[in-house]
């Protein structure tokens, strides 16, 4: 793997975006990584925004690349890869996913031939650079190869690496669909602060705040969940009478229901689109 990789994007749109203006800012060469869509409107912007090179035929952006970033959607997956063997045969690059639902396995057959795979499930915070994204490498992946994904997942957040493949569908029900659980949360915490008699402004920047200010603990410190809870809540006081509530509607075994649904669902979704 050369120093300065030529990074190709198949997509332009907001993942993608988050991604390339991530790994600018980071440093990388805006003119070492090429935008491949038939959105000319897209590309256009991103060209003007950030300098790197754009195209609409996806086959000679790859046999340039040393990466190619799926960034599009999985219903339409297989017509964009499938078109592309001969210029993956010829460079031989990285290929990495974030297609939800898509496996290795699928990508290969579609291919008609052994590839350098990595999956991945990022979420909606890597549009802030605040993302959490799981990564699964097949065995056709460097060590080199590897360092090159998480370089371009890290521009949007935090990656980490799964021991096998189908841990893809947990990390699916943690952080993929973790963000709509929390909105869930601030939704309901809103609705109930103007019940009290708060107006909407102020019940929805209190909210928020405090939902930040209680991830930034959970994440620069050095305790658990579980102990922050603790220290919080004082015997008898309001938050133990809260929790207390919270307990008598089996919060704990209905997150633990939710997110299993998510898990399955995500097993289904990738059995169909295989």
């Amino acid at each position: 793997m050369q120093d300065n990789p030529v990074i190709t994007f198949i997509g332009s749109g907001n993942m993608a975006s988050a991604l390339i203006g991530g790994m600018v800012k980071q440093g990388v060469a805006a003119s070492n990584i090429i935008v491949a869509g038939p959105e000319q409107e897209q590309l256009d912007s991103l060209q003007k925004q950030l300098g790197v090179r754009v195209t609409t035929d996806n086959a000679s952006a790859v046999k340039e690349a040393d990466i190619v970033v799926f960034a599009i959607k999985p219903q339409i997956f297989r017509a964009v890869l499938e078109p592309l063997r001969e210029a993956v045969a010829t460079s031989q690059p990285l290929l990495l996913s974030i297609a939800a639902g898509i496996t290795t396995a699928a990508m290969r057959d579609w291919l008609q031939q052994p590839a350098a795979i990595v999956r991945c499930m990022p979420n909606t915070p890597a549009l802030v650079q605040q993302g959490a994204t799981g990564m699964f490498a097949n065995d056709q992946v460097s060590e080199s190869q590897k360092q090159l994904a998480q370089s371009v997942m890290d521009a949007v957040g935090i990656s980490l690496w799964l021991d096998t493949e189908s841990q893809i569908d947990a990390v699916t029900a943690v952080s993929g669909s973790g963000p709509a659980y929390y909105f869930l949360v601030m939704e309901a915490m809103e609705a109930a602060a103007i019940k009290m008699g708060l107006d909407p402004d102020t019940a929805r920047r209190l909210t928020q705040k405090t939902a930040l200010g209680a991830a930034a603990l959970a994440s620069d410190g050095d305790q658990d969940p579980a102990q922050l809870r603790i220290n919080v809540t004082s015997p008898g006081g309001t938050t133990e009478r809260a929790l207390q509530e919270f307990e008598k509607g089996g919060l704990k075994p209905l997150f633990e229901t939710a997110m299993e649904g998510a898990k399955q669902r995500s097993i289904e979704l990738a059995e169909l689109d295989s």
